[in-house]
């Protein structure tokens, strides 16, 4: 009886051309994933740059005195740049894009400008890192892991509309209680969603053309960048020295 032909892939083995392909495939989604890194890295850049001007500028301070909308202004801009990439995001060209970023960068930086007045630089620098740590572990779990987080990332993504509402409700009420809570609470949502952004941006830089890969950097940039600015936010709520 002649035995069967040799197959390679019975025996857990890939062909010379599928391999190929898979380490073609892991190189792109590596260089797309450097490419993110890089433009969230230079819109914090930026951002910290505006937010260091603005404080020391007695010119923004008292245009912001003068005109009790313009930080209304800021965070209206913010969300409306925000929503123009996400929705616009396949019809720009990766200029267009990345330009917008960086204009929202700049504008976040004008809007959190106030924290310098608010917290002293040595608790806001000290957070910035504990943000980065805390960012970066989990930003390569996500990377890494070979568990599927979507499931996380739809539980996370109720949790932070819910963590919205409660913080709305609570302009209000004005609790200490509840303010520590949804501290804690967004801390945690955060650090979640950090990891499920960085599984879901590799995921689509994987079968994403060369072409749409400077598209792609700037979405995720944006995912990641909101997630670690959020992120420095709420931590500085616990780690942040009052000036007072």
């Amino acid at each position: 009886m002649t035995p069967p032909p040799y197959d390679p892939q019975r025996y857990g083995y890939q062909s010379q051309p599928a391999h190929n392909a898979f380490a073609e495939v892991q190189t792109i989604a590596t260089g797309a994933m450097k490419r993110v890194y890089l433009k969230m890295t230079l819109g914090l850049i930026v951002t910290a740059l505006v937010a260091l001007w603005c404080t020391s500028s007695p010119a923004f301070w008292n245009f912001l005195a003068a005109n009790n909308w313009a930080i209304w202004g800021l965070f209206i801009g913010e969300l409306i740049l925000v929503f123009a990439i996400s929705a616009g995001i396949n019809k720009m060209s990766t200029m267009t894009a990345s330009l917008l970023f960086y204009l929202f960068a700049a504008i976040n930086g004008a809007a959190l400008s106030p924290i310098f007045m608010v917290y002293t630089a040595a608790s806001i620098s000290k957070t910035f890192f504990i943000t980065a740590g805390t960012f970066g572990a989990m930003s390569v779990y996500g990377y890494f892991t070979n568990k599927d987080l979507t499931r996380w990332g739809s539980i996370l993504i109720m949790a932070l509309f819910g963590l919205i509402i409660v913080s709305l409700v609570n302009i209000f009420l004005k609790s200490s209680g509840l303010e520590w809570i949804i501290s804690a609470a967004g801390v945690l949502i955060f650090i979640g969603l950090t990891a499920w952004d960085t599984q879901k941006i590799k995921q689509m830089a994987e079968y994403t053309p060369a072409s749409e890969i400077g598209r792609l950097a700037t979405i995720g940039a944006l995912n990641l960048y909101l997630d670690f600015i959020n992120l420095f936010l709420y931590l500085l709520r616990f780690f942040g020295n009052s000036r007072d």
